[in-house]
C-alpha cells in the first residue's frame, strides 16, 4: 500500500500522499520555514498528530541536529531546503523503502512492490525470509532487486538530488546494562513496579485517540492495557474519548474456557469507564488459513503470520465499523515484562556456574520444564545456535519436520538454491541477531519483531482507518525492563511478577492470579484439517517458476501432512507456515497492482 511516494521529476523532488489516508488522519502533512514533512502514522501522540509532525520537522530539519528519534508508530519523509531525511521509529510498524542504484535514490515509498519490478526478484531475500518468521523485517533486503528497507530506528539523509549521504541507526533511548543484583528484594520490586506502571501509562496515553479500541482476551496483558485506557481518563490524566472493548467470543472448544476471564476483565474495565462499549465478535467459525489466498497473496511482502490473519481480520472489521482511530493490544508482554531467562547465559559465560545451576533449577521449578531443558534453551542454544540445531536435527530426524528448529534449512528448501543464494550466511546472521554476543540484551531487540508481527494491520489500514499498536513494545517500557536485575523481575511460579505488582490496584483477582492462558492451537489444528488439502494442492499446482527452483514441492506437501497429524513442534510449524505464505505470495505476484492510489501532490523545496 502506497501511503506516500517521493520521486524526482525533472531533477526536483516531488512528494505525493494518499488522499484517503490523509482524510482519515493516517497520513499527516505539515509545512514550515524548514520545508515539508509527510508522516504516516503518528509521532509522540495520536491526538496531536499535526503538532507532533511539525515538531519533528522543525527539530530534525535543522542542520547538525543529533536527536534520538521520538516515540511513535511512524514512517516519515522530511523534504528540507538543502536535504531530504527519511526515517522510521524503533518499533518499525509502518514500512518504508528506498529504490537505490549506484548511491543515488530514485524513489521512496511505503510499498516495496510499487517501487520494484515483479520480474526482477532478489533470491537472497527469500533465503533470509525462510530463516525465521521475523527475519525479513529487520534486514535491508526486500523481495525486489534494487529496493531496500529503511530499518527501524534508522534515519537516512539524501541530497536534494537523491544522492545518498548517510544512514544512521539511532539507539538513543536504550538503557545501560542492568545491575547484577538488587539492593533489597521487596523494596526493589515495589520501585520496579512503580516505574513500569508509569512507563505503561505513558505508552497507553500516547496511543489513545478520540475513539480507541482495546483488544481484550481475559489475559493479564491485554486486560492491563485496557484498564489503563479506562483509568487514565477517569483519573483526569488523559483526555476522555470513546473506548471500545473488542474481544473474540468462543462458545465451544478449549478457548471457551477463556470466557469467564474475559467477562471478569470487561466487568472491571467498565467499572472504571462505564461508558466503554464491549463488542464481542463471534469467532466459533473462524479457522487459521481461511481465505489464505487473500491474506497471504495480496500483501506487499510475504506475510509469515498470514495463517492467523482471519481471526484478527474479523476483529479489525468490527473496530472499523465503529470508526475507531487506533487499536491497542497486549502483544509483546511475554518477552518484555517477564523475567529475562538469558540472564542464565550471562552467569555461565562469566564463570558463575554454581549460581547458574541454582537459578536454572529455580526457573524449572516455576515452570513445567526440567533444569536440563532450561539450560539447553538459554545457555547452550544461544552459545552455538547452528551447532545445537544440527545436533537436535540428528536426534529428532526421520520426518520432514523432525529436528527443524529456528535456523536449520527446511528439508523442502533445495540445497542448490540455498547454497547459491546464501542460506547458511543468512541463518548465521539471523542467529546473531536473535542471540548476539549478549543474548540477555538481544532478547529485547528480537522481541519487537517476534511478538507483534502485524503486516495485516498495515495492509488493511486504508479500509479500516486505523493502525494496530502495542504499548508493551514502547521504547520507554522496554528501557524500564532492561534496567531491572533478574532477581527483581523473576518470581518462581509467578510469571510477569513486576507487571502484576504494577497493576495490583486495577487487575481483578481472578486475572491477577492466573499463570497460564489457553493458546490458539485449536484454530491452527482446525485450519489445517479444513484447508490442508487445499494448501497441498496450492503447492502442487503453483506456476511461478521460482517455486520449483526453490522448493522440493513434495517434501513441502509431506510437511503439511505431518503438521496436520500434529508432528513437529511450534518452530517446525512456523517454517511450514512461512513457506506456504511465500508460495501463495509468489503465485499472486503478477495479479496484485502496485499502482499509486489517488494522491495529493505536496510541493517539496528544490
Amino acid at each position: 500500500m502506497d501511503a506516500l511516494r517521493l520521486e524526482w521529476v525533472g531533477g526536483a523532488p516531488k512528494l505525493w500522499t494518499d488522499e484517503t489516508m490523509e482524510r482519515q488522519g493516517l497520513v499527516t502533512t505539515v509545512t514550515s520555514r524548514v520545508g515539508v514533512a509527510a508522516v504516516v502514522g503518528w509521532v509522540g501522540s495520536t491526538r496531536d498528530r499535526v503538532a507532533c509532525a511539525r515538531r519533528l520537522l522543525d527539530d530534525f530539519g535543522r542542520r547538525g541536529a543529533a536527536l534520538p528519534l521520538p516515540a511513535g508508530d511512524y514512517a516519515a519523509v522530511l523534504a528540507c531546503r538543502d536535504r531530504i531525511l527519511v526515517m522510521r521509529d524503533e518499533q518499525a510498524r509502518i514500512p518504508l523503502f528506498l529504490r537505490e542504484s549506484g548511491g543515488r535514490v530514485s524513489a521512496v515509498g511505503t510499498s516495496a512492490r510499487a517501487l520494484g519490478s515483479v520480474t526482477e526478484l532478489e533470491p537472497r531475500y527469500f533465503c533470509r525470509y525462510l530463516t525465521g518468521n521475523m527475519a525479513q523485517q529487520h534486514t535491508d533486503l526486500t523481495p525486489f532487486a534494487g529496493v531496500h528497507r529503511v530499518l527501524g530506528g534508522e534515519m537516512v539523509e539524501l541530497s536534494v538530488t537523491g544522492r545518498m549521504r548517510s544512514r544512521l541507526l539511532g539507539r538513543g533511548r536504550q538503557a545501560p546494562d542492568p545491575p547484577v543484583s538488587a539492593a533489597d528484594g521487596p523494596h526493589a520490586r515495589r520501585t520496579a513496579a512503580q516505574d513500569l506502571r508509569l512507563a505503561l501509562e505513558h505508552a497507553v496515553g500516547r496511543r489513545m485517540g478520540a475513539k480507541t479500541a482495546c483488544h481484550v482476551s481475559g489475559g493479564t496483558d491485554s486486560t492491563s492495557v485496557a484498564l489503563l485506557a479506562a483509568d487514565l481518563p477517569a483519573a483526569g490524566r488523559a483526555d476522555p474519548g470513546d473506548l471500545v472493548l473488542l474481544a473474540g467470543r468462543f462458545s465451544g472448544g478449549e478457548l471457551a474456557g477463556e470466557q469467564p476471564y474475559l467477562h471478569a476483565a470487561l466487568e472491571e474495565i467498565r467499572r472504571h469507564a462505564p461508558a466503554a462499549r464491549p463488542v464481542l465478535v463471534d469467532a466459533d467459525d473462524v479457522a487459521d488459513f481461511d481465505d489464505f489466498q487473500h491474506h497471504a497473496g495480496d500483501t506487499d511482502e510475504p506475510h509469515a503470520h498470514a495463517f492467523r490473519a482471519p481471526f484478527w481480520a474479523r476483529l479489525h472489521a468490527a473496530a472499523a465499523e465503529l470508526g475507531c482511530e487506533t487499536l491497542l493490544t497486549g502483544c509483546g508482554a511475554d518477552p518484555i515484562v517477564d523475567a529475562n531467562p538469558f540472564h542464565l547465559h550471562r552467569l555461565a559465560r562469566t564463570g558463575r556456574l554454581r549460581q547458574m545451576a541454582g537459578q536454572a533449577h529455580a526457573w524449572a521449578a516455576g515452570s513445567d520444564r526440567g533444569s536440563r531443558d532450561i539450560v539447553q534453551a538459554y545457555v547452550v542454544q544461544p552459545a552455538l545456535p547452528l551447532a545445537a540445531e544440527r545436533i537436535t536435527a540428528l536426534v529428532r530426524g526421520g520426518t520432514a519436520l523432525g529436528g527443524l528448529g529456528t535456523f536449520n534449512r527446511p528439508r523442502w528448501l533445495r540445497s542448490g538454491f540455498a547454497r547459491a543464494h546464501g542460506y547458511r550466511e543468512a541463518s548465521i546472521a539471523e542467529s546473531r541477531f536473535v542471540y548476539g554476543r549478549k543474548p540477555e540484551q538481544s532478547l529485547y531487540d528480537a522481541a519487537n519483531y517476534l511478538a507483534a508481527p502485524d503486516p495485516l494491520s498495515w495492509h488493511r489500514a486504508r479500509q479500516d482507518g486505523f493502525f494496530l499498536t502495542h504499548p508493551f513494545l514502547d521504547p520507554e517500557v522496554v528501557a524500564t525492563m532492561r534496567r531491572l536485575p533478574v532477581d527483581v523481575a523473576f518470581d518462581p511460579g509467578r510469571p510477569k511478577s513486576v507487571l502484576r505488582e504494577a497493576m495490583a490496584d486495577l487487575l481483578p483477582a481472578r486475572i491477577r492470579g492466573r499463570a497460564v492462558k489457553t493458546p490458539f492451537n485449536e484454530l491452527y489444528v482446525r485450519g489445517l484439517r479444513t484447508h490442508g488439502d487445499e494448501l497441498i494442492d496450492l503447492c502442487r499446482t503453483a506456476r511461478h517458476p521460482l517455486i520449483p527452483e526453490m522448493f522440493d514441492v513434495e517434501t513441502l506437501c509431506q510437511a503439511v501432512r505431518e503438521a496436520q497429524l500434529g508432528i513437529g513442534d511450534s518452530y517446525a510449524c512456523d517454517r511450514v507456515n512461512s513457506s506456504l505464505a511465500l508460495v501463495m505470495w509468489l503465485e499472486r505476484l503478477d495479479q496484485c497492482s502496485g499502482a499509486v492510489r489517488p494522491a495529493v501532490p505536496v510541493i517539496a523545496g528544490s
